[in-house]
């Protein structure tokens, strides 16, 4: 059924009777079924998130369920080809990156946020599932980027994408020692990616958008996430230990940080590269 949704969605031939409103409300039908289906990775998660009762299921603790859930849909994934096993190293390599954070931010001196339930699968405070609402991210893009036929267009240099990247990554680290330099960051994020614009299909007709907007709107999106993560109490910042409230919007701006450095690793994959024009002056 899967498969006949996708290929359904994938059919991009021409449709020169469609015109006007028809066409309008058409094209955003099926640009919210590609976004929807896109996020089978991000639902499935998810919805195991907000499921599995606190007390966990079977006598194993909720954390240690919810990574059983997020191996069985990753591998599932894999297994029925919705994603390849490059991507699947890719999404792997997320899920350490997103790891190595959460270790250091649970840490004793750092103690940005806690996870506050018991789990056998739970390393130096960090329930292993965590790293897999990181992965959530990179799954997300690569499917749309197969969905929507995606392709870039004026993306700068590779070892300028990677730098900045790279830096996104350590400011979530050194910010604590020597100040948060994330609006630099940006800016600089915004000089290199100011020309860059993503081509897209919708329904049978290319659409463009600048990849800034892009990055902005879906670390809007994980922001709603944490939120609703954080409600459920799947962990807990310091200021909701007493009574929940919600994540500073300030974290809007880490998580569209987090999308660039996503992006750019997907941006690698050979496939995907393909699909990438880079200027060559």
């Amino acid at each position: 059924m899967l498969a006949a949704l996708d290929l359904h969605l994938l059919d991009h031939s021409d449709r020169p009777g469609l015109r006007g409103w028809p066409r309008f409300v058409r094209e955003f039908l099926y640009f919210g079924l590609k976004e929807a289906r896109a996020c089978l990775f991000v639902a499935l998660f998810f919805s195991a998130v907000l499921l599995v009762p606190r007390a966990g299921l079977l006598g194993l603790p909720r954390y240690d369920v919810l990574l059983v859930a997020a191996l069985a849909i990753q591998l599932g994934m894999a297994w029925s080809g919705l994603e390849t096993w490059d991507e699947l190293k890719a999404v792997s390599l997320f899920h350490a990156v997103g790891f190595g954070l959460e270790v250091f931010k649970v840490s004793g001196a750092i103690q940005s946020w806690s996870y506050p339930d018991f789990a056998y699968t739970k390393l130096w405070g960090v329930p292993l599932f965590s790293g897999f609402m990181y992965a959530a991210v990179g799954s997300y893009i690569i499917q749309a980027w197969r969905l929507f036929d995606l392709r870039i267009r004026h993306h700068p240099p590779y070892w300028m994408a990677v730098l900045i990247a790279v830096l996104i990554y350590v400011n979530f680290f050194t910010h604590h020692y020597i100040g948060d330099y994330r609006w630099y960051l940006a800016a600089c994020a915004l000089g290199l990616y100011a020309r860059t614009t993503v081509v897209f299909r919708p329904l049978d007709r290319e659409r463009r958008m600048p990849v800034l907007l892009a990055f902005v709107l879906i670390g809007f999106f994980i922001w709603l996430a944490e939120n609703l993560s954080t409600f459920w109490g799947v962990w807990r910042y310091p200021n909701q230990l007493g009574a929940w409230s919600a994540v500073h919007v300030n974290k809007w701006s880490s998580w569209s940080l987090l999308v660039v450095m996503t992006f750019t690793i997907v941006a690698h994959l050979k496939h995907i590269k393909a699909s990438i024009h880079v200027p060559e002056h």
